[in-house]
């Protein structure tokens, strides 16, 4: 029998879960998952931008360009 993936056959306790960090300025999350966040899929790598990030480049993002050029 197989564990799935991302578990733990000694019984331990779950990995702690992991906290963002904006991709554009640094800032981190102040949780796993910010709900005012945006992420996007960049050559497949997930990434987040922080509310300020987000609005400043609101156009670039809706336009689907990378962040390379923002």
């Amino acid at each position: 029998m197989t564990s799935p993936s991302g578990g733990s056959d000694h019984g331990g306790s779950a990995a702690e879960p992991h906290h963002p960090v904006c991709a554009r300025c640094g800032t981190p999350a102040d949780g796993p998952q910010p709900t005012t966040w945006t992420c996007a899929m960049e050559n497949g790598v997930r990434r987040f931008f922080c509310d300020t990030c987000s609005r400043e480049n609101l156009r670039a993002i809706e336009g689907r360009l990378d962040s390379s050029w923002w």
